[in-house]
């Protein structure tokens, strides 16, 4: 299965496993239906746009701008670390692991 998942993309792989760690029945019945690539395609692209959504948000909720990133690139770069990582625990919690 792992050969399957190249084009799925590293969100839907991180569904991927927790699925098969914690729920593995329910990927049984998505491979005998012939629906789990399409599936994790889906939550892929969902938690894609939800983590490009966000860090958006965040960035401009908190004044990361481009201008802070041509006068300080540093805590520019700091800030979009910060913001990147709690939008990816957001993804997680609320698409991935459930």
């Amino acid at each position: 299965m792992k050969n399957n998942l190249k084009d799925i993309g590293i969100l839907g792989r991180r569904h991927y496993d927790y699925l098969r760690k914690n729920k593995p029945t329910v990927i049984n019945v998505m491979r005998m239906n012939g629906t789990l690539n399409s599936y994790l395609k889906s939550v892929n692209e969902q938690a894609e746009e939800m983590l490009f959504q966000l860090i958006k948000q965040l960035a401009k909720q908190e004044g990361v701008t481009e201008r802070l990133k041509a006068t300080n690139q540093l805590e520019w770069v700091r800030l979009m670390n910060n913001i990147r990582n709690r939008a990816e625990e957001i993804v997680k919690s609320e698409v991935l692991f459930v």
